[in-house]
């Protein structure tokens, strides 16, 4: 490396973080409160610094300053100075190495220790006292990073929302035991890109796959002695670095190469973001970055007490998005995710968190706003997690029209009534017509703005949920106290593994009727990496801290016969959903319109053949269901699909409703190795705990 310069030129305040011009390196950084920012920078290895500089300049609360002749590559860390004042919500102390907001790669990583900490961790006087300690031999140095890629005519496969079908996996789980991947790339981001992973998308239909965060996060003190780990990755460090032990080789071109590879099959990648609290946690937790360079603007305080942090997360601390530099923050990581990476979508962790305001969840919130009109995020697919903890944090429905949301209605709905539950008639159908009731209102937000799931990665997996009454959380060294004890499951007579073939068979079948409810049902399904073969988490619904088998994907599953008989099932499913436009109707269907006589466009009816009247939906002991949907295609035939479902505990036999019309039918989950066949007579056997569906297409009659 050159010689190092003896002082900084001014440079600009824009653009925030460290950017390489060929020639030198520019260095900006937010505070409001600072009153001396210092650029602290290292030899290669990290572990000496060799020059510090303060920032010269300040211009519209940003500091600044240009080192020249400089190569990209450069290690280095920020110290700010200003008021240690906790009572006041100021926390500066210049011993604390702090890393860059903005940094795209890092060196090294957190050494776990109480210099960490911007007090004296066990003083009397807890976080009002003043810790004088250097922090850096134990803090990873942010990288100035000059990585270009070409990405020449590549084009983002840009499928419509009616058309998406969502694979949410864990990075390192999906692909820990795929022994089709080379060793070395097993649980990186070079395994995404693998002709195995890929085919098997291809092969279930996904057109969307979405991780787990990617963003570099902190492992948490206290797992370090319980030989546990942050699995899950909800615990952000940076919202511009991908995390480091994603990768196989030391190149962001690795995760690049992979996206391309994806989108070369017509796959697109959604992440998780965490945009909602850091990993810095409450006003006792570690100064790493934000804290040490503006606490006070960086975190929502305690109105009054802002000593303590607003903990609307239950994290300890809830970023404060309606500062604009905060906002300005979140948006600019967005679009560096977006263009650098050419990310599809993102699904935002407690995404109620990122529309507070001051007066609480506003729709309208700022964020929300920008993200709408900024012209690069504004195409890109927006799932957000409409709850929080804080003050009226449920907020299903509520958010911004060209936004989707997870809808636990879904969840809990299709799992009660196919468990037996009484009583779910009635949101069971609202549910498979697109959840109408929550997301149909004046915004003109569309069906698949309801995402659509019985499971996630908080929770039971698909044949857990079939396989336990309870949660089995032991592993977690939380004497089972940690998880949701309410999972509306069953263990279909016996808890956990058993080689009972009655409950086996019916286990399966109960598993088909869940995904059959869930990919016909209107709204966009996603479904959750190794269900389609029976994954197994043992039990546990809350795996967040299990590195190890219990969370990854057991490829061998998918080469047992049930399992690779429930994926071929799910891949059929796909299929379906692909060719009846019905399926994934871009309109709510209000039952108003009668593409054919005396055929609405939804109609529901009793096992009996007749429409439901008020009675009959009240009625709490009724298992069964039907739906009949219709719709015109864009060939001017019409499509009609019926639905028969019974959830009751013997076959009952079903009338088809009328008129009477050429049924073919096309799936059975009591009988999935079935062919589609054409259907004659008038009624349809529907095993218990079964799903059946049929089709007919007929011509348009004339004008």
């Amino acid at each position: 490396m050159a010689l190092m310069p003896t002082l900084l030129l001014p440079g600009s305040p824009y653009p925030l973080g460290a950017q390489w011009d060929g020639l030198g390196i520019n260095f900006a950084v937010f505070s409001a409160n600072a009153e001396k920012i210092e650029l602290c920078v290292f030899d290669p290895t990290g572990r000496r610094e060799i020059a510090r500089f303060a920032l010269p300049e300040y211009t519209d609360e940003i500091w600044h300053g240009y080192l020249p002749n400089t190569p990209s590559g450069l290690l280095y860390g920020y110290r700010a100075y200003g008021p240690y004042d906790p009572k006041n919500g100021h926390r500066f102390n210049p011993n604390k190495l702090l890393l860059d907001p903005y940094a795209q790669a890092f060196a090294g990583s957190v050494k776990w220790g109480d210099a960490l900490f911007g007090y004296r961790v066990n003083s009397p006087r807890a976080d009002l006292s003043f810790d004088r300690r250097d922090s850096a031999p134990m803090m990873p140095k942010s990288i100035v990073v000059a990585d270009p890629f070409h990405w020449g005519d590549h084009k983002r496969p840009e499928t419509p929302w009616t058309d998406t079908v969502i694979y949410e996996a864990h990075l390192r789980g999906l692909t820990m035991l795929m022994e089709d991947v080379p060793a070395a790339d097993r649980g990186k981001f070079a395994a995404l890109g693998h002709p195995k992973v890929i085919a098997h998308l291809k092969h279930l239909g996904v057109t969307a796959l979405e991780l787990l965060p990617i963003h570099a996060y902190l492992q948490d003190r206290h797992f370090l002695t319980q030989n546990l780990s942050n699995y899950w990755g909800y615990n952000t460090l940076s919202f511009f670095s991908p995390e480091r032990r994603y990768f196989a080789s030391n190149a962001l071109n690795e995760l690049r190469v992979a996206i391309r590879l994806l989108h070369a099959a017509g796959i697109e990648v959604i992440l998780d973001v965490v945009y909602n609290h850091t990993c810095e946690g409450s006003e006792l937790g570690p100064t790493l970055s934000f804290r040490g360079l503006d606490h006070a603007n960086y975190y929502r305080l305690v109105e009054g007490d802002a000593r303590h942090c607003v903990n609307d997360t239950g994290t300890g601390n809830t970023l404060n998005t309606s500062h604009p530099r905060v906002l300005q923050m979140v948006l600019d990581s967005l679009r560096y995710w977006a263009t650098s990476f050419q990310i599809d979508g993102f699904r935002f962790d407690l995404g109620v968190a990122l529309g507070r305001e001051l007066s609480g969840f506003d729709p309208n919130a700022g964020l929300f706003d920008a993200m709408r009109q900024d012209p690069v995020l504004a195409s890109r697919k927006m799932i957000f997690e409409p709850w929080d903890i804080g003050p009226g944090g449920y907020q299903l429905g509520g958010h911004p029209p060209g936004s989707a949301e997870w809808n636990d209605r879904f969840r809990d709905n299709t799992r009660q009534f196919w468990r037996g539950d009484e009583g779910l008639r009635g949101d069971l159908a609202r549910r498979l017509s697109g959840s109408g009731d929550i997301f149909d209102n004046k915004f003109g937000r569309r069906p698949w703005a309801s995402v659509n799931f019985v499971t996630a990665h908080d929770g039971f997996t698909l044949q857990d949920l079939v396989s336990y009454d309870g949660k089995h959380n032991e592993a977690n060294g939380e004497n089972n106290q940690d998880g949701h004890n309410e999972n509306h499951s069953a263990n279909w007579g016996a808890e956990g593994p058993t080689d009972d073939p009655a409950v086996l068979a019916l286990r399966e079948r109960v598993k088909r009727s869940l995904l059959t409810t869930l990919m016909l049902s209107l709204g966009t399904p996603m479904m959750v990496a190794g269900d389609e073969f029976g994954r197994t988490q043992q039990g546990n619904n809350n795996a967040y801290c299990q590195d190890n088998e219990i969370s990854w994907l057991d490829w061998t599953l998918a080469d047992r016969p049930e399992g690779s008989a429930l994926t071929d099932f799910v891949a059929r499913l796909s299929k379906l959903r692909r060719d009846y436009a019905v399926l994934h109707s871009a309109k709510y269907l209000h039952g108003q319109e009668s593409p054919l006589e005396n055929v609405a466009d939804i109609d529901w009816f009793g096992m009996n053949g007749e429409a439901l009247e008020q009675q009959d939906w009240e009625n709490p002991i009724e298992k069964t269901l039907a739906m009949r949907r219709a719709m015109r295609r864009d060939d001017g035939q019409i499509e009609v699909l019926l639905l028969l479902l019974n959830a009751a505990e013997t076959p009952l036999d079903f009338t088809l409703p009328g008129p009477a019309l050429p049924w073919r039918l096309l799936l059975d989950s009591a009988a999935p190795e079935a062919e589609a066949h054409d259907m004659s007579g008038s009624t349809v056997t529907v095993a218990d705990r079964a799903a059946v569906v049929l089709a007919a297409v007929v011509e348009a009659p004339g004008p």
